[in-house]
């Protein structure tokens, strides 16, 4: 008789055998059975010019070959993201997948960041009705989007970002009722958004943001209750907000930015209780934020309403949202008092259920948090609380007691105009200067006697040195013309030395074409106040969008704009911002004319939108970042090594670095800019004979015209990209040497981990990134050396952050260190030279100097030309804004010629 037991225990040993070795047997019973499906991936592999590394050609698909996934020997998925062609399919790249058309069974196809230029075929939607995902990310395709794709039913996940897709989004993308995900960004795609786009229930991610959309806000997308990221930013739509978004429970991250939407923010709104982050900057929205909006958004943490119309207070309960780590509200008519939350504290905290810790005793602890408050170029008024010290940005207003503040005429005015009272004590220009003290007689008769010896004493050095100022003004008068070409009537002469031929400047604009294009010059309009006059947007009858600089002459100089035309006549490089004309007519004021930059400048685009559902924002990443230093350091080593004489900036700081729309830098404020101070062939008495300055600024307070003025200024935009602390590259003296003081002990040669502690918390990198960070960081401390003559030059500056690995890898080991002694005139050698000569730079001993493997100098992928793009005059500077750190950097030489032997 049988045991049962044993009977039990086999058929579990069975079960358990079966179970282990089921892949084995299914592997072996599944290479590709369809002779079809074979014949296609072998032409495919020939269209596309794969290598034989990724599908070798004596191996069966299913098993080896990268990124071909089978089920039932049959092929189900394609991946050749990041792939890269052989040599000789390289040399004609082509949208060439009609193979695609035999795989009956394929549900995703990927081919991101590989190249394809071309258009989509039509029979994508027609012949491959099985697709689920269908990835051709950043693949170079031009054309239009098929309507015919409207009929792969089964799509959950298109994406065709970061392409060359022009004309209008099909309707009949309407018809993926499975579509989770569409992302159409970073395109050129036209018309209005498709009311058919309200059928896509299941959509939880829609973007559509930096393409050339018109039109309004498909109410219809309220209805997309599982959506959780909306992104339309960086279009022209137009009309005003549905309240319908309200609806939408899910949504975690709403990016509206950068378009012409109107109206009031309608409190329905208040329903994206999920929602993370609301941007709606850059629009021409208005009127007062509703009370209750923020009531029930308390997973708020990025709020964006810079450079619109509000008026009115802020609502209290918007500075007490729990998570919120950064507030813009910055370009709006928003009044009113900071608030005092000790009379609302209780009643907020029922509100927002937050524990009332939260303001007794902690709420500066809360405010502290914060990344950015900007609440500058408003009218807030009254005085500032005592929190006002945290990481708040209160510029541009009418408050007590703070610098930079708007006049108080300006003020009054404002407040006057809509029936408001105005409380102006304490305005800076509105207090009394305090009683002088009394003194003695003795005291006062030493000061009188003090105060004439001293004054004859400086009219002796002021008639001496005028004297060598007018000689050498005689000899620069010689050297170049004064006053040639022509002069448009109602403009004022060139200043002496200049010699503008107004003619070959751009265009010439009329006054009408310019109120036309700016509504006006009205506020809605306004960018910002320059120090060298107020900027608008307009767009020109063409459609093309501008940047128009108004300068009142009967408040700034007349030969700032003068300065800046004879600059653009002389000086062409792609790294200046383009400028496209002027208009000279009027008498009192005078305006400029440049290309739009959709990116705006640096301290507003450092922060920019994410596509992903947990962050809903992120800052720019380390390789945009370090694409926007090296095109910075290109346009400054052109003014300083290829002008002549060489040019000085003098406005070097976030504000005044524009980024294009592939975050491209063109350098803009370039009224300031002038040639640099002193001749090289100069006296040594001339020389001995200058006042004494300070080490940024000269005898009246301006930047001195000298290029390690401008160095200095870059080292401190260098530690903005790195730290992420906004706002760095435009502080006073005092502000920059507190901070300083308090970040340079974290940059140091011979410890990597210590810049962990001071890099921006958003940023993700790698252990390879983090190398490049470290050295852009070295490169930083050098250019603030306190002493102007030992900063490294700008062209060494361009060199080491085209080889950000060479800086810190050569630097750190003991053979390299004895090359940069024995070598001077290197770049490196230049750079470290001002490292070590810098007074606080701590001396640590050989013993405890970690060693990091030597690498060759490789240079970045984005510059021109092997001597470094700074060299060059012009040529085309463009690239792509979303690399790799491979890209930045080649493989070796070594795997690039393994590569070269594989081109079959």
């Amino acid at each position: 008789m049988v045991d049962p037991r044993s009977i039990v225990s086999s058929a579990f040993l069975i079960f358990l055998f079966l179970l282990l070795f089921e892949p084995t047997f299914e592997q072996q019973s599944s290479p590709l059975s369809s002779s079809v499906e074979r014949a296609a991936l072998f032409a495919l592999r020939s269209s596309l010019g794969l290598r034989s590394r990724e599908w070798p050609r004596k191996a069966d698909p299913c098993f080896i070959w990268n990124g071909v996934q089978c089920e039932n020997g049959r092929v189900v998925g394609i991946n050749i993201s990041g792939f890269r062609r052989t040599r000789l399919g390289s040399q004609n790249p082509q949208f060439a997948v009609d193979a695609l058309a035999n795989f009956s069974f394929l549900s995703s196809f990927n081919a991101s960041n590989f190249l394809l230029p071309g258009s989509i075929p039509d029979w994508f939607g027609q012949r491959l009705s099985s697709l689920q995902v269908l990835d051709l990310r950043s693949c170079s395709i031009n054309g239009s989007i098929p309507m015919s794709l409207g009929n792969s039913t089964n799509l959950t996940s298109l994406y065709l970002s970061n392409n060359n897709l022009t004309g209008i989004i099909p309707a009949s993308l309407g018809q993926l009722s499975r579509l989770s995900v569409l992302d159409l960004s970073d395109n050129s795609l036209r018309g209005s958004i498709p009311g058919s786009f309200a059928n896509l229930e299941n959509l939880s991610l829609l973007n559509i943001s930096y393409n050339s959309l018109s039109g309004s806000i498909p109410p219809g997308i309220g209805t997309l209750l599982k959506l959780q990221v909306l992104n339309l930013s960086r279009n022209n739509l137009s009309s005003s907000l549905p309240a319908q978004l309200g609806d939408l429970n899910s949504l975690v991250d709403l990016d509206l930015s950068f378009n012409t939407l109107s109206g009031s923010v309608p409190s329905d709104l208040r329903g994206l209780r999920n929602l993370r982050r609301m941007a709606l900057g850059n629009n021409f929205l208005g009127g007062s934020l509703p009370d209750n909006l923020f009531s029930s958004q308390t997973q708020l943490q990025f709020i964006f309403l810079s450079h619109n119309n509000f008026t009115g207070p802020l609502p209290d309960v918007l500075w007490l949202l729990p998570g919120l780590l950064v507030l813009d509200v910055s370009g709006n008519n928003i009044t009113g008092g900071l608030p005092n939350f000790s009379s609302t504290a209780n009643a907020t905290a029922a509100v927002l259920n937050i524990s009332q810790n939260l303001f007794y005793g902690g709420l500066r602890t809360l405010l502290r948090r914060f990344n950015v408050i900007d609440l500058s170029r408003n009218y807030f008024e009254g005085s500032v609380p005592d929190y006002g010290n945290t990481n708040a940005s209160l510029d541009i207003n009418c408050l007590q007691n703070v610098e930079k503040q708007r006049s108080l005429a300006e003020c009054k005015a404002f407040y006057a105009d809509r029936g408001l009272t105005f409380d102006n004590f304490g305005l800076p220009n509105s207090t009394q200067p305090p009683p002088a003290e009394k003194h003695g007689n003795s005291n006062r008769r030493i000061i009188i006697l003090a105060a004439v010896l001293g004054g004859i004493g400086f009219i002796m050095l002021v008639l001496l040195v005028l004297c060598l100022l007018c000689a050498r003004k005689r000899g620069a008068t010689n050297q170049r013309g004064i006053g040639v070409g022509p002069v448009p009537a109602g403009s004022s002469p060139p200043p002496p030395g200049v010699s503008i031929n107004f003619s070959s400047i751009g265009d010439a604009f009329t006054y009408q074409q310019l109120l036309q294009a700016t509504g006006d010059f009205s506020d809605s309009n306004l960018i910002k106040h320059g120090h060298s006059g107020d900027l608008f947007r307009g767009v020109l009858e063409n459609g093309r969008p501008v940047v128009i600089k108004r300068i009142d002459l009967r408040a700034m100089k007349k030969e700032s704009y003068l300065m800046e035309l004879d600059f653009f006549s002389k000086v062409s490089h792609t790294r200046f911002v383009p400028f496209l004309g002027h208009c000279l007519e009027n008498e009192n004021e005078k305006f400029l004319v440049y290309k739009h930059m959709p990116n705006g400048d640096l301290s507003s685009s450092l922060y920019k939108k994410t596509n992903t559902e947990e962050n809903g924002l992120q800052s720019l990443d380390w390789i945009t970042r370090l694409k926007i230093a090296l095109g910075a350091a290109e346009g400054l080593s052109h003014l300083h090594h290829e002008c002549n004489p060489p040019l000085v900036h003098r406005d070097v700081q976030a504000s005044s670095i524009l980024l294009d729309d592939k975050f491209e830098v063109r350098l803009g404020s370039l009224s300031e800019v002038r040639g640099q101070e002193g001749d090289p062939h100069q006296s040594r008495i001339t020389r001995l004979l200058r006042l004494p300055q300070s080490s940024e600024q000269g005898a009246s307070g301006s930047p001195t015209a000298v290029c390690a003025y401008d160095v200095y200024c870059f080292g401190k935009v260098l530690l903005e990209l790195v730290t992420g602390k906004l706002g760095i590259s435009a502080s006073s003296d005092a502000e920059m040497k507190e901070w300083l003081e308090q970040t340079l002990p974290y940059i140091s040669i011979y410890d990597k981990e210590l810049v962990t502690k001071i890099l921006d918390p958003s940023l993700l990198i790698d252990e390879d990134l983090l190398e490049e960070v470290w050295a852009m960081a070295i490169v930083a401390r050098s250019c603030l050396n306190p002493k102007p003559s030992r900063r490294p030059p700008m062209r060494y500056i361009l060199k080491a952050l085209e080889n950000p690995l060479k800086v810190v890898r050569e630097e750190t080991s003991s053979s390299a260190r004895l090359r940069t002694t024995s070598s001077r005139g290197s770049w490196n050698a230049a750079l470290f030279g001002s490292w070590r000569s810098s007074s606080d730079v701590t001396v640590i001993p050989a013993s405890s100097i970690t060693k990091v493997e030597g690498g060759s100098g490789l240079k970045h992928s984005g510059t021109t030309g092997s001597q470094g793009s700074g060299q060059n005059g012009g040529g085309d500077h463009s690239s792509s804004h979303r690399r790799h750190s491979r890209e930045i950097f080649p493989e070796p030489s070594s795997v690039q010629d393994i590569e070269r032997g594989d081109q079959d």
